[in-house]
């Protein structure tokens, strides 16, 4: 059996073409899918619709909620956690990716040819500004924080029960599922795949989201910023000693009419703003330092239900 998580939030004007996209699906499959539906603190009424729906549905399926929104890798965490299945894949729940990589998915893994099948746009169909704000984010991101990631990054993906096990073990705070996915290493495969329009709803994946990703992987995953900030530093240093030099020399050939003034306006302002700027990167690893040793859960589940399904099927391989 192949177990697929999708996180649901503000999908509820999705959820009947979402039903019968996973009841062909797992025709497809020969009756061996699991559904398990994470809603993540949705404010429609996305539960209750499933809540309703699921009983007389042909195929196996949980329906989980958490007690209030946690974000999208949190629920899929949650998901794959309470998942039974042998493999494992996630998608979204609005439909762009196509469920049919999930049968891909499948073979691949089934194949033992590898451990982690990602699914990569070849092409999309959405809006012209959404593709140039989401090929800028994966382009710093590939850029600035795991080169591996592939071009258009990573909406979909399956793995094996090896895998989600290893995933799971890593309880961090504030970081990003995506990024353990390559971090943890693993046989991978890529599948190419045209990613679709969007029919209802409107994406819950704003650019503040978006920032707060790319923040949460720099901080979590590479020590770019302190490089950084240890650059700058020492050409700043190089730069001050340069400035001294030429004060000093305009100095003793009576060259400065206000004496200090340039000098000291030009350094105060150049090192209170690198002072600014190195205490917001060191105090974005110390937060997230505390977070982590704080021990919270990444999630609280407030209630949970199972269906068995209505199809009848043989003992799933």
């Amino acid at each position: 059996m192949i177990s697929l998580v999708i996180p649901v939030y503000g999908n509820a004007e999705n959820i009947s073409a979402l039903l019968a996209a996973l009841t062909d699906l797992d025709r497809r499959l020969a009756g061996a899918l699991e559904v398990v539906f994470v809603v993540d603190g949705s404010p429609d009424d996305s539960h209750a619709r499933l809540a309703a729906a699921l009983p007389t549905q042909a195929f196996r399926s949980q329906l989980l909620s958490l007690s209030r929104n946690f974000g999208s890798f949190a629920a899929i965490r949650a998901g794959l956690q309470e998942a039974r299945g042998g493999r494992f894949a996630v998608m979204a729940a609005d439909l762009q990716e196509p469920p049919e990589l999930v049968q891909t998915f499948d073979e691949r893994l089934r194949s033992g040819r590898c451990d982690i099948v990602i699914g990569t746009r070849a092409t999309r169909a959405d809006p012209a500004l959404a593709r140039v704000g989401s090929g800028a984010f994966w382009f710093a991101y590939r850029r600035w924080v795991q080169p591996e990631i592939p071009v258009g990054g990573v909406d979909v993906f399956g793995c094996t029960h090896q895998v989600r096990d290893e995933i799971l073990k890593l309880e961090e705070s504030n970081s990003s599922l995506v990024g353990l996915l390559f971090w943890v290493g693993f046989r991978r495969e890529l599948v190419p795949y045209h990613r679709r329009a969007r029919t209802s709803g409107r994406s819950a994946w704003t650019f503040a989201k978006k920032v707060r990703y790319l923040s949460d992987s720099v901080f979590n995953f590479t020590d770019l910023p302190v490089r950084l900030l240890f650059r700058i530093g020492f050409l700043g240093t190089f730069a001050s000693i340069l400035a001294a030099a030429v004060v000093i020399v305009a100095k003793l050939t009576s060259r400065i009419t206000v004496p200090g003034y340039t000098a000291t306006v030009l350094t105060v302002v150049f090192f209170g703003a690198l002072n600014c700027l190195g205490l917001g990167i060191i105090g974005g690893y110390v937060w997230r330092t505390l977070e982590n040793t704080k021990s919270r859960p990444n999630f609280l589940v407030a209630s949970r239900a199972s269906f068995e399904g209505t199809s009848p099927r043989s003992e799933a391989p």
